[in-house]
């Protein structure tokens, strides 16, 4: 299945009995063996908990490398990467890049971060979470192995099989390390993960994987399209993210006022209580701490990117339903929070508060501000 996906000069793989962020741990203890001396990790940026704290469980210390905003989306900084492989040198166990990630973040430049660690020596790993499902990561994995150097390379089970959370496979080009990798795993490992692979598989076959493949590549210019159509109506426009085969992003400007992100959040409330589980509200003025490290604009991939947004993905599985639904869904709740953030007259001011209190207080985001309508009713009509 690797080998469909564009991976053709594989050593060889094998299914880890944990999910990717343990299955990158398991990867970098093993690089470490090699270099005794090894104590960082250089990590451009990627906004996701796992990734981060697989460094630190490793025992190793990320140093993290702010991506750079070109245009609308977020690429590597190759010029901060090698001044940091250039210093730290052997005292790197490994750089860890990503391919499949959240919009406006693109895919990280694998290949020429690849000839870069083939020039100075050092390992590289790549965190290719959802990748497998997207031809165009395998083919970036594929073409970094030829210009330079691809230790390996970890995706999950669960994003490109449709199968429970809790395995990885690993893959390299190197048949010894892979071996090697393999035996690092303390002790016994339940069975589960392998069985649910293997029967999905059995089920599928490859005639079946290659229409799941080929259904969601469609399924992302048919998103692309709608979410675009949705975008023009509310005067917003989709972020310009070519790197990005598998998430997109929508600006959500009409609803910042002033750096208040009260309403970006809203509607990421409003959008959960309608089962929209999938997608992510950036506001781009969060931060947040994990272990020792702060993250000023958490979920952005970037300190000062300039402009909250919504993301949206097309994963494997996902139908012309489900998107859908899921435009349906978005544009009613857009079009609320924008009613409740428009200036409204101060009678229906007074009104409104007279009866249920200020629209943004102890009854919730889903709220309606509705004078006439009783708080019950409210969530019961907000969840249709």
């Amino acid at each position: 299945y690797l080998l469909i996906a564009g991976v053709k000069s594989i050593a060889g793989c094998f299914l880890s009995p944990m999910a990717t962020g343990m299955s990158l741990v398991l990867c970098m203890l093993t690089l470490k063996q090699d270099r005794p001396r090894a104590k960082y990790v250089l990590w451009p940026r990627i906004d996701q908990k796992s990734s981060f704290k697989s460094i630190i469980t490793a025992g190793l210390e990320p140093i993290v490398i702010e991506m750079q905003i070109i245009g609308d989306e977020l690429k590597t900084d190759m010029q901060r990467l090698e001044a940091q492989m250039a210093a730290l040198g052997e005292s790197v166990a490994c750089v860890l890049t990503t391919t499949s990630c959240f919009a406006p973040r693109a895919c990280d430049s694998v290949d020429s971060i690849a000839a870069l660690c083939s020039q100075y020596n050092i390992p590289h790993l790549v965190n290719n979470a959802y990748g497998l499902q997207s031809t165009r990561c395998m083919h970036l994995i594929q073409e970094a192995s030829r210009k330079g150097r691809v230790d390996a390379f970890v995706q999950s089970t669960d994003k490109n099989f449709l199968v429970p959370v809790g395995g990885a496979i690993i893959g390299s080009f190197d048949k010894n390390l892979l071996d090697r990798i393999s035996k690092m795993y303390p002790g016994r490992a339940s069975a589960s993960s392998v069985m649910d692979v293997m029967i999905t598989l059995l089920s599928l076959g490859m005639a079946g994987y290659k229409q799941l493949i080929a259904q969601r590549k469609e399924m992302y210019s048919y998103l692309k399209e709608e979410l675009g159509k949705l975008a023009t109506r509310h005067g917003e426009r989709l972020l310009d993210t070519k790197g990005n085969p598998i998430s997109m992003a929508m600006t959500l400007q009409c609803l910042s006022h002033q750096h208040d992100n009260k309403q970006v959040t809203m509607l990421g409330s409003m959008l959960f209580l309608r089962n929209v589980s999938g997608t992510r509200v950036i506001t781009t003025t969060d931060s947040k701490h994990i272990v020792s490290h702060k993250f000023e604009g958490w979920g952005a991939h970037n300190s000062n990117y300039r402009v909250p947004y919504l993301t949206a993905a097309a994963a494997l599985g996902m139908k012309r339903t489900d998107a859908d639904a899921f435009i349906q869904r978005l544009d009613k709740a857009l079009t609320k929070v924008r009613r409740r953030s428009a200036p409204v007259t101060p009678t229906a001011s007074l009104a409104g508060s007279s009866i249920n209190g200020d629209a943004g207080g102890t009854g919730g985001p889903g709220e309606s501000s509705t004078a006439s309508t009783s708080r019950a009713s409210s969530k019961d009509s907000l969840r249709k």
